[in-house]
């Protein structure tokens, strides 16, 4: 563009008046234009070239340090910038004069969680590099990245594959780290029938990364094992939603409800797993059956980025770590273990229940009144619904707090939701989901539901009835370690399945 200015764009937060990463976009004269250092146009497919921008809808955006170059036309430039959902958006149109070569821009956060302790993760990111996942985290406003090495297939070569950040796996300590931000990486280890786990805070690799393409000689219940034998690490059932996880027993290929079809809810019922991942919205209804089942299971989520079309921390974890604790690796692994937690796309969600927060067990008697509050704050929400045992016992269209008082009748899980528009660029429906608080009530211990007992048990029946006739197994005994996790998770189920 010959008739273009080289232009220094600098954006700052208000809070420290000092440059700030972001993701931001230029756009004039009809198109828009990339920084320095960036492709007018770059790839979206899955596995390529990923890091330093991204594709929402039609719009490119662009990760940058809080400085940039980029060269523009005179007269007016739209911009926008956004830093995550503690920080209020920043889209404006601003009239370059001819000879003008700054742009001087602020973005102000508009909500404080970490100095309430809570710090936001993204559980299931692929196929960046570590460096390209700090730039992005900063940008996003993500405190903790969990960068999952993987086995996988070339996109040139689908006959072949790679393993993608396994030489940086760095397990219980960040790979890479500035301040308020980690780059952690761990393994997502994969098993097209079985399912995938998520491997976090790990003291080595654990290997096979996946396993049943020429034989089911691994079962998860292994991995799992491997992951907690220094007491440390954390294991996440991945459900949902990613484009790397194989073709064959995907989760998302499956119905609702079908996605529970896998080793993982075995492992759960067995105390195997720590808490179970979603990447969408989509992935709540099958985490009510768990907690109606009556197993008390932390939920987390991720984005599942693997392409420059997925932002990083598009769905993620917010943890709330020990009071006066600093922001550490461990301290938001152990949180999210306790399930100190809410997911979201966007909004920032809180729950009450008799002044406790998620994870913690209310013992109360029977008939007492427990007074339960929701607050919605970040963007804008739809609905905001208050939750007992699945049932919808507090909502609102028209505020962002929503209270009601509960009569403790039985002992419950209570949860907040929220939800809002699905109009947003990339197409992710806003949501919000904290985790339980436990309602315990004296002489009335929790009653699974029974209907959602024998839909659990019907899942294990199928998986027992693959491992007896269809899985390769290379022994008899591999055989029977595999079907024995079915067996015992079944008795389990069908024995007590009640919270402790």
């Amino acid at each position: 563009m010959s008739d273009g200015l080289t232009v220094h764009v600098r954006v700052n937060d208000t809070a420290t008046s000092q440059p700030t990463p972001v993701r931001i976009r230029f756009e004039a004269q009809g198109r828009s234009f990339a920084p320095f250092g960036r492709l007018d146009t770059f790839p979206t497919e899955s596995g390529v070239d990923v890091g330093g921008q991204v594709q929402l809808g039609e719009q490119r955006f662009y990760y940058i340090d809080g400085t940039c170059e980029v060269r523009l036309p005179a007269g007016d430039v739209t911009i926008e910038a956004t830093k995550g959902p503690e920080y209020a958006p920043l889209h404006k149109t601003v009239t370059l004069a001819p000879g003008q070569i700054s742009l001087r821009l602020t973005i102000h956060g508009r909500t404080t969680w970490r100095g309430g302790g809570w710090y936001s993760g993204d559980t299931r990111v692929l196929c960046l590099d570590p460096f390209a996942a700090l730039l992005e985290a900063e940008a996003e406003d993500v405190a903790v990245v969990n960068l999952l090495a993987h086995e996988r297939s070339c996109a040139s070569s689908p006959a072949h594959r790679n393993l993608p950040n396994l030489l940086a796996f760095s397990g219980q300590e960040p790979a890479l780290e500035r301040p308020g931000n980690l780059v952690v990486v761990n393994t997502l280890n994969v098993h097209p029938i079985l399912g995938a786990l998520g491997l976090l805070n790990c003291h080595r690799a654990v290997f096979p990364l996946r396993s049943g393409d020429e034989g089911d000689d691994w079962t998860l219940a292994d991995w799992c094992d491997q992951c907690h034998r220094k007491h440390t690490g954390l294991v996440v059932w991945a459900v949902g939603q990613a484009s790397s996880l194989p073709t064959s027993g995907r989760p998302e290929a499956c119905p609702t409800g079908q996605r529970l079809r896998s080793e993982a809810l075995a492992d759960l019922l067995l105390g195997k797993i720590d808490a179970f991942e979603i990447v969408s919205a989509s992935g709540l209804a099958d985490w009510y059956q768990l907690l109606d089942a009556g197993l008390r299971v932390p939920l987390v989520g991720g984005s599942g980025k693997d392409s420059n079309a997925v932002v990083l921390g598009s769905v993620r974890t917010y943890a709330r770590l020990v009071e006066g604790e600093p922001l550490s690796y461990a301290g938001w692994i152990e949180a999210l273990r306790a399930g100190r937690t809410f997911v979201t796309s966007g909004p920032l969600l809180s729950l009450s229940v008799d002044s406790q927060e998620p994870s913690a067990v209310l013992r109360a008697r029977a008939g007492q009144p427990v007074r339960l509050c929701a607050y919605a704050a970040g963007c804008p929400v739809d609905r905001l619904e208050l939750l007992v045992n699945g049932t919808v016992v507090g909502s609102t269209t028209k505020s962002s707090s929503v209270e009601a008082k509960w009569k403790a009748d039985r002992s419950a899980w209570v949860a907040a939701r929220c939800q809002g528009p699905s109009n947003v660029p990339d197409g992710q429906c806003v949501f919000a989901q904290t985790s339980p608080v436990y309602v315990q009530v004296e002489g009335r211990p929790f009653q699974p539901a029974a209907g959602v007992v024998e839909s659990l048990a019907a899942h294990l029946e199928h998986m027992a009835g693959w491992a007896r006739t269809a899985a390769r197994c290379p022994t008899e005994h591999h055989r029977d370690n595999l079907l024995s996790v079915f067996t015992a998770a079944l008795d389990r189920l069908r024995g007590n399945t009640s919270p402790a």
